[in-house]
């Protein structure tokens, strides 16, 4: 007898009928002598439509109160989920995130789990129940509702899995597994058997929707045996994500794109040491995340300063920078989001020469021009013209999968 988490994504609890396959499967898993935990999302898109609800009333609505009415989108789920278990005949209990034991820390909208007092699902495992947690969500230390953020609940799943010590822990999606490229833009994208945690953890931080990257993370911290399987087709093995993968077998694993990006410069900035410092850590004091960062080579002592933030965070970023210019001995602030973020990533390329050239080739043969490059050992990331985004997705994957 083994312990399993299973998750499910809204997709897969969309419906009345999704449901009820959803309880198929967990009660199939708990019929072969496994205790279950089931950790599900709100239906469907019903967290967006929470968020257009809320703009009715209140379109600056705090962030507390929002927390508050996002996690209901995982209640309905979790005791929808549970009545579709009891009409099959099986014991289950439903649990909040709270009554679960996730405790965050104070941060609205994007709390990080600070721990899980596993002691209410352990008795209730004790009793033979089913127990159904709602993901994305815990309560910090006031005792205030918090969310994990988009995508939290695969962090819950595997956060319960690592808590609890499973034997797996299994993200249900409505896909097949993990695809070398999105298969609804790459026609040749091909389903992976295994990923190892770094190259799941590059892609999903990289524009990959099937996992959450700070799941990833958490995974490879806790050596969590993570399988990534559809809820859909369940006659499909899926891709099972581990600390290491035949690097021999595929140069690149996978293509992304990320089209939820902005690039900011800063213009003629003194080309002095501390500037930099001063630049990023005013971003950091703000709570802004930045990604690729260019500085252009100095001339007449002055350099420029690009970087990238999300969409959401330009605006807030180019005011902050504006009101700073003086300080910052800068002369303007430039900035656009009709950009792109296509990205290789495989642990192969880290012996193998020629990648990053032919990855070059591929869009120059496209006449897709590169604004900026950012590597590492696994992965390297261009920003084109959001146009070519598509495009810029199938040379890249024919030139190194197909």
């Amino acid at each position: 007898m083994g312990l399993i988490v299973q998750k499910f994504g809204g997709s897969s609890v969309a419906n009345a009928e999704r449901i009820k396959n959803v309880a198929q499967i967990v009660t199939d898993t708990y019929a072969q002598g496994n205790m279950v935990v089931v950790v599900v999302s709100a239906q469907g898109d019903t967290t967006d439509d929470l968020i257009e609800k809320a703009k009715e009333i209140n379109p600056n609505a705090s962030p507390r109160e929002m927390d508050v009415l996002l996690s209901t989108g995982e209640q309905i789920s979790i005791s929808l989920l549970s009545m579709a278990i009891e009409a099959l005949g099986f014991p289950v209990k439903s649990l909040t995130g709270w009554q679960a034991g996730f405790l965050t820390k104070s941060t609205h909208g994007s709390a990080r789990i600070n721990k899980i007092n596993k002691e209410r699902i352990e008795n209730e495992l004790g009793k033979k129940n089913i127990v159904v947690v709602a993901g994305f969500q815990g309560i910090n230390r006031y005792d205030d509702i918090t969310t994990l953020g988009r995508g939290g609940s695969d962090t819950s799943a595997v956060a319960l899995a690592a808590a609890l010590h499973a034997d797996c822990c299994q993200i249900y999606t409505d896909v097949d597994g993990v695809y070398t490229a999105d298969p609804r833009l790459v026609k040749n994208a091909r389903k992976l058997d295994e990923v190892s945690y770094d190259e799941m953890l590059e892609l999903a931080s990289l524009g990959a929707q099937v996992l959450h990257n700070r799941s990833v993370e958490m995974a490879k911290k806790y050596s969590v045996k993570l399988h990534v399987l559809s809820s859909l087709n369940r006659g499909v093995p899926g891709t099972e994500i581990k600390e290491v993968v035949d690097m021999e077998k595929m140069l690149i694993k996978g293509v992304a794109r990320d089209n939820d990006v902005a690039r900011i410069s800063l213009i003629g900035v003194p080309d002095r040491p501390g500037v930099a410092f001063k630049l990023f850590s005013l971003l950091a004091a703000n709570k802004i995340n930045v990604d690729i960062i260019l500085q252009s080579v100095g001339r007449n002592n002055t350099k420029d300063i690009s970087f990238t933030t999300s969409r959401s965070h330009m605006k807030q970023t180019v005011e902050l920078l504006e009101t700073q210019l003086g300080s910052l001995n800068a002369e303007r602030v430039e900035y656009g989001d009709n950009i792109s973020k296509i990205s290789i990533v495989g642990a192969g390329m880290q012996t193998h020469f020629g990648v990053a050239s032919k990855m070059f080739e591929a869009l120059s043969d496209a006449g897709i021009n590169i604004q900026m490059i950012s590597t590492s050992e696994i992965k390297i990331s261009v920003l084109i013209d959001i146009n070519d985004s598509e495009r810029a997705l199938n040379v890249i994957h024919d030139a190194f999968i197909v």
